[in-house]
């Protein structure tokens, strides 16, 4: 899968929590996502036009708002890709370690292990 079509795919899916969702497809929407997040931040700063900067800021603010029902949507399709129940996405509130760890969970391959079977971790 490449990174469009995993983009497009994450935002179609985004109240599906159903499913899986493969390595790659959550890392290419994952860099497609931060690119465009960047892309729009950067906006911010150039006033172009007659486009106030008010304007632009709050599309920033709109797309940053609606781009968590994409990554709560993915990330909980990555665990279950994984074979973690869909309560580990709250390891990442854990300080200090959480964000390590959820990053570490990400990575794990696919298909590792059937849901509901795997090691509690």
């Amino acid at each position: 899968m490449g990174p469009v079509e995993a983009f497009t795919t994450a935002w179609k899916k985004s109240f599906t929590y159903g499913g899986k969702a493969t390595r790659a497809e959550y890392w290419w929407f994952y860099l497609v996502n931060l690119i465009a997040i960047l892309g729009v931040y950067v906006l911010t700063g150039i006033p172009a036009g007659n486009i106030s900067v008010d304007i632009v800021s709050s599309l920033f603010i709109i797309y940053a708002l609606a781009s968590v029902f994409p990554n709560l949507s993915i990330g909980v399709r990555r665990l279950r890709d994984i074979g973690k129940k869909w309560t580990w996405i709250f390891i990442s509130f854990v300080p200090f370690i959480g964000g390590i760890w959820f990053i570490i969970l990400m990575c794990q391959p696919s298909g590792k292990y059937e849901t509901g079977q795997a090691s509690n971790m």
